[in-house]
């Protein structure tokens, strides 16, 4: 078992792609000569040279467009988005492209291709840069949607989604880059749409994904203290949802709280708690609580942004109430 930093373990996962695949390719800003603006692709441009590891203008609609195009001839194209916030630029081409080539050419073409990079909350860097936009891009049929809290999460599931055949919204984090795990020295890959216990529980189920998963286990540890037992279940892809899991852990437990990085008002957290209490209403011991980011853009200044951004704090309170009913 080697350690690596999440930013390691995505290299290993492209650079062992591009050795099995001479179609897949990495195309963004700074990968190349910078070795990537968080340095995931260190060392990809002297191993694979400029005609795979590509570095393109701050023009994300053009360059999101351009990998579209090369996915629609063939080639397997990896998209490094700087941050997802940037995605925003190429929403239209991600959407109506991306997301609907399949269908609209009749099933005459698949459209094979990853967008990965950071997403959600960072630090100090204000409203613009600081968003996690999985309910966003799981809101459209098309599009598989990925979010990955460990080293060795993020290798399997970049592994997977470079070979899928559908285009793949693959996001980080732009705090975890150098977070360490450990992965195995042997080549495996984990299949997008299932979900796993980071932390198994009998009293309340904290079901997260991507780095609020740690923040979860932080909170479960401070319960444990308090008698209280609880199952951390990490999505790690949104879309296609892992359904069987998420309703094994509230059967099991009978309380379920959900975590969002993010904003409340149709977010990931209320499709899931939509979904619970559809499927599982006899299996509640009470409803489904939802702990997220406050509903007001992302403040700059550091203490603004603890008061706004979830904490262990926020899911410990949750987890008391939901257990209390």
């Amino acid at each position: 078992m080697a350690v690596l930093q999440i930013r390691e373990a995505l290299r290993r996962a492209m650079t062992e792609e591009m050795h099995r695949d001479e179609n897949v390719f990495l195309m963004g800003e700074e990968v190349a000569n910078y070795d990537g603006a968080y340095k995931v692709s260190k060392g990809m441009l002297a191993e694979f040279g400029a005609k795979r590891i590509i570095d393109t203008p701050i023009a994300e609609n053009g360059f999101c467009g351009l990998g579209i195009g090369a996915a629609m001839g063939g080639l397997r194209p990896i998209i490094e988005l700087m941050t997802w916030n940037f995605s925003l630029v190429a929403y239209d081409q991600i959407i109506n492209t991306a997301a609907k080539g399949y269908q609209m050419s009749g099933g005459q073409y698949n459209i094979p291709i990853v967008f990965r990079g950071a997403n959600g909350t960072a630090e100090n860097l204000g409203s613009q840069h600081s968003q996690a936009l999985e309910s966003i891009y799981a809101h459209f049929p098309g599009l598989k949607v990925v979010s990955v809290s460990t080293p060795r999460d993020a290798y399997g599931l970049l592994k997977s989604a470079i070979r899928d055949n559908n285009p793949v919204c693959f996001m980080e984090s732009e705090m975890m880059y150098g977070f360490q795990g450990e992965v195995e020295d042997e080549e495996f890959l984990i299949p997008l749409g299932k979900a796993e216990i980071k932390r198994d529980g009998t009293d309340v189920v904290l079901i997260s994904w991507n780095k609020a998963i740690h923040t979860c286990l932080a909170a479960a540890d401070v319960l444990a203290k308090e008698g209280i037992s609880a199952m951390v279940l990490d999505l790690r892809t949104i879309r296609p949802l892992d359904e069987q899991a998420i309703f094994d852990a509230v059967a099991k437990c009978g309380r379920c709280v959900v975590v969002q990085e993010g904003y409340p008002f149709a977010g990931v957290g209320a499709e899931i708690s939509a979904r619970v209490h559809e499927a599982c209403f006899d299996a509640l011991d009470g409803p489904v609580l939802r702990v997220t980011n406050r509903d007001i853009p992302q403040p700059y200044a550091t203490n603004l942004e603890q008061l706004v951004n979830i904490s262990p704090e926020h899911i410990i309170e949750a987890a008391r109430a939901a257990v209390s009913r």
